[in-house]
């Protein structure tokens, strides 16, 4: 986690993941946002955005001192979750993916504000793969070669592995990967 300072001696503190938050499509998915200041307050703001890349931030949701105002079109999908900023997504579809920033408005002598971005990935869990082989009868006696392929339906940032008894098969004489 890292802070973030508005201001130069500004009492407002708020604290984000530092990382690219990943979610699982379908799932709930926890964005947590701490904040703390050193002032009298007699209103406290939080404000989340949304914005997808390319395109401009859309209002989620917000509060003034707990009292929560959502976005219609989104208020059973997103909640805040008091007494910090957090917020919460659920459940979270590939379209939820990019930046989701969250406002910090404090009211006492003066106002003092602070903002920050969250980035999401949305991942999608890798279905049961496939195997076919060529020719698809798979007999192939000590002549010719033979084909296997492997696809899935879905998911997110796939990683292809071959192993042949429980060892890792790598390229040579016998194995050509493609």
């Amino acid at each position: 986690f890292f802070h973030f300072y508005a201001g130069i001696c500004s009492a407002l503190k708020l604290t984000v993941p530092s990382h690219t938050v990943h979610g699982i499509e379908g799932q709930p998915l926890h964005l947590s946002v701490d904040y703390n200041f050193n002032a009298t307050a007699s209103e406290i703001q939080i404000i989340w955005l949304f914005e997808r890349s390319q395109s401009n931030p859309k209002y989620v949701l917000g509060s003034v001192n707990q009292r929560v105002v959502p976005d219609l079109e989104y208020q059973d999908k997103f909640t805040l979750i008091p007494p910090n900023a957090s917020l919460r997504i659920n459940p979270l579809h590939l379209s939820d993916e990019g930046n989701y920033i969250v406002k910090v408005n404090v009211r006492g002598n003066g106002t003092i504000a602070a903002s920050q971005k969250i980035q999401v990935a949305v991942d999608v869990p890798v279905t049961k793969p496939t195997v076919y082989t060529e020719p698809s009868s798979g007999v192939v006696e000590y002549v010719g070669n033979i084909t296997l392929k492997c696809t899935v339906d879905r998911g997110t940032r796939v990683v292809y592995q071959w192993m042949k008894n429980g060892k890792r098969i790598h390229a040579g004489p016998n194995y050509t990967f493609s």
